[in-house]
């Protein structure tokens, strides 16, 4: 009524007025739309960063988030973590110079980075935001360390760059980290409630560690070496500690047991107690409490995304009636702002969704689901006819030809096919060197070849080996292959082709796929352990290069014998040849700390020699890492990769993801699941003209005249995704949760500041 209002005014009175002021309309109007966008980007990505709602700050916030600024900021962080491979001790050394040069390259990209956010975000929640902090601390951190290890080389004084250690900090606070971000907190948020379960386990084997030495301190027993066993409680205890990952047993234990076998039963309640009930404790109470903080983070991000839906939907909305609605246009303009490739069917379909009474406009219950209408991956399909029905109607279309297609397409083919697979694996346990197994084998190989003949007959052959088709290829290629190398009898013996075959099986080929769903969490655990491994990675070289080194095997020096340390003679280390095992680069370094990890007969035996050449307090080093890693972050990995296999296996669609198949089936371009085999489109010609009424049913048919649609995955496989999963159904679908305030602990006024509005002052 305003903008009418002021139009029939300005025509009236002053035209130039009318034109000033209806282009100050239409800026406001695309000033709001891209501010909308924004908020539905922010929930479509799960991000959390609250911006400025300035024209400027808008503008600076979409080039903020645009993925070539994201790729650059991880082409430095990279480029600043393996520094270390040319900084002494090197791998391939480098001046400092040269090497400095390309870090002080790095710091100043990382101050951009922070300035260009500080641009974007109130000032207010700039400071208060720790992460900021972090980074700008440790910015200035690292350059006085380079200037001050810098001027000690210059007078040829070697000291330590403890700033090296540092370097993961920008991996883990910039916000494109967040998911790393959000398992180092939960992991932090979960350690007060294990600390009281590692207490009591820490002081079951100092228990035990004194009941060693009351019972074994004064036999005068020795050790294999000839070292006096089990006779002061420290080395006692570290042994003790090393049990408990079995990694010295049953060493740990002859010597006791071949002066008594009844001492044995100590070693075994021992390890009862310790290896099998506090152990498995120790997990449960891990993983349990590290759900429970994951999950308020997840409750956390979900309500932040229905904040900023709402955002947007206040911005947008309009009264119509008694209910406040977004009209369709601007919900037209919205999505495509949000996604700028998204085809004109694609968005037909989602509008479809969302105004499901066809009214002309989008209500706040159907706008709020935008975000992720827009992350489910819908394939939009041009169906074609088979080149034999368009060649050939007549035969293609004859009754023994429709009934051969309706028994490929039922789930019998299916099966006959699995009993095939089943009984090709019983004749390959059978005597191959029988002729009639070899002919067996090639009656399996031509049973496949017709299975792939009978699909290419059935379904069109162009959507069979389309492009997103990597499964029929691979079908294709393995029968080739398999047919090829049974000719040439060289390769491929029997049993190989019923290994590949039931390798890429379409029930194989769910768990696959359900790998590669998770692969965005295993990846995020990967950067967690990255990130522990570099830091004790840099400790180690510090700490331990130069102590051991290593020697061709064939030198037979007492240098080469000893590790090049003399402190090492004897020693098991040297006489196992673990000289390799050292800390004089980045790469050693790794290797040594992913030994450490698998938690195998060398662990003690490396702490042993590190603490001989060193120090006997060395070994905190290596019980510091095994805690960090093995204990807590590994079987941390370990029990969420199994609940987020389960979820991303056996998980039902969403309720989104249901809205879309119906409504898909409703205007009748859809792809049923009957009428897919693996992925391959059946042409559904019944439903190619249902679906549509209302006075513009023509134009959407043409709209999507011969197009078909069908849910692939989720559009954008991310950590938030997969966890949302698991945690949403626990949160109502009405429950917008606490103010905005609250859950980012920040006043309303530094979220979101007051700016003018162009609109009143125009």
């Amino acid at each position: 009524a305003h903008e009418r209002t002021g139009a029939t005014w300005c025509s009236h009175s002053r035209p130039d007025s009318c034109l000033e002021l209806n282009s100050g309309i239409e800026r406001q109007e695309d000033q709001d739309l891209l501010l909308a966008a924004a908020y539905v980007s922010d929930a479509q990505y799960n991000r959390n960063v609250p911006f400025e709602t300035s024209p400027r700050a808008i503008r600076l916030y979409y080039f903020y988030n645009h993925w070539t600024m994201q790729v650059a900021i991880y082409f430095f962080i990279c480029v600043d973590l393996s520094l270390a491979l040319f900084e002494e001790p090197a791998l391939f050394p480098l001046p400092f110079l040269a090497t400095s040069i390309a870090e002080v390259l790095c710091l100043t990209a990382f101050f951009g980075r922070l300035v260009h956010f500080a641009k974007v975000t109130p000032q207010m929640v700039f400071w208060k935001d720790t992460k900021n902090i972090c980074i700008m601390v440790t910015i200035a951190l690292t350059l006085i360390d380079l200037i001050i290890y810098g001027s000690l080389e210059a007078v040829n004084i070697h000291s330590v760059r403890w700033s090296r250690a540092l370097r993961p900090v920008f991996l883990i606070n910039f916000p494109e980290s967040r998911q790393i971000r959000r398992t180092f907190r939960s992991i932090r948020n979960t350690l007060p409630d294990i600390l009281y379960v590692f207490l009591l386990f820490m002081f079951s084997v100092m228990i035990f560690s004194l009941m060693a030495l009351k019972l074994f301190g004064d036999r005068g027993l020795r050790t294999v070496e000839g070292l006096p066993y089990f006779t002061n409680i420290l080395e006692i205890a570290f042994e003790l500690y090393v049990l408990v990952t079995t990694a010295n047993s049953p060493d740990v234990m002859m010597p006791a047991y071949n002066f008594n076998w009844w001492y044995s039963l100590y070693f075994i309640t021992y390890i009862i107690i310790n290896t099998y009930i506090f152990m498995s404790v120790f997990l449960a109470v891990v993983y349990n409490n590290y759900r429970k903080h994951l999950k308020n983070e997840i409750r956390k991000l979900v309500y932040l995304k229905r904040h900023k839906m709402m955002e947007a939907f206040n911005i947008l909305k309009v009264k119509v009636g008694t209910e406040f609605v977004v009209m369709e246009a601007r919900w037209r303009r919205l999505a495509r702002t949000v996604m700028p490739h998204i085809s004109s069917p694609h968005l037909e379909l989602l509008l479809r969704i969302s105004d499901e009474g066809q009214k002309g406009y989008v209500d706040k219950m159907n706008f709020l689901r935008l975000a992720d209408l827009l992350n489910i991956h819908v394939v939009t399909v041009n169906i074609k006819r088979h080149p034999l029905e368009e060649w050939m109607p007549w035969v293609y279309q004859s009754s023994v030809s429709l009934l051969i297609q309706r028994m490929v397409r039922h789930r019998i083919f299916v099966w006959v096919y699995d009993i095939i697979i089943l009984i090709n694996a019983i004749f390959i346990a059978l005597d191959e060197k029988n002729p009639f197994i070899s002919y067996a084998e090639w009656l399996f190989l031509s049973l496949y070849i017709i299975e792939i003949l009978l699909k290419l007959y059935t379904y069109e052959p162009r959507a069979y080996f389309g492009k997103k088709q990597f499964w029929n290829w691979f079908d294709m290629l393995i029968i080739v292959a398999a047919l090829v190398a049974t000719v040439a009898n060289t390769t491929i013996q029997s049993g190989q082709c019923w290994a590949l075959e039931t390798l890429f099986h379409p029930r194989f080929r769910l768990i696959v796929t359900t790998l590669i769903n998770i692969g965005p969490t295993i990846l995020t655990f990967g950067g967690l352990i990255l990130v522990v491994y570099y830091v004790f990675a840099i400790i180690g070289m510090e700490a331990f290069h130069g102590k051991v080194r290593f020697f061709d095997p064939n030198f037979t020096t007492p240098d080469a014998l000893m590790c090049g340390n003399p402190a090492l003679k004897d020693s098991a280390f040297a006489r196992d040849r673990y000289c390799k095992n050292n800390f004089n680069d980045l790469a050693s370094s790794f290797i040594v700390l992913m030994e450490l990890t698998v938690v195998n007969q060398c662990c003690a035996l490396l702490a042993d020699g590190f603490a001989l050449v060193t120090h006997q307090a060395a070994r905190l080093y290596f019980i510091s890492f095994h805690v960090v890693v093995v204990i807590l972050i590994i079987n941390i990995f370990i029990a969420f990769i199994l609940e987020a296999f389960f979820v991303a296996y056996s998980l039902e669609k969403s309720e989104v993801e249901t809205a879309i198949e119906r409504k898909i089936q409703e205007l009748g371009v859809g792809i049923q699941e009957e009428e897919m085999h693996d992925g391959k489109l059946v042409d559904n010609t019944d439903a190619k003209d249902s679906g549509f009424s209302g006075d513009d049913g023509d134009n959407k048919r043409k709209a999507l005249k011969g197009l078909y649609f069908r849910i692939a995955s989720k559009k954008y496989r991310t950590v938030d995704a997969l966890l949302q999963q698991m945690f949403e159904s626990e949160i109502a679908p009405e429950d917008e949760g606490p103010p905005l305030d609250e859950i980012l602990n920040f006043s309303p006024s530094d979220i979101y500041p007051k700016v003018p509005n162009f609109e009143n002052s125009a």
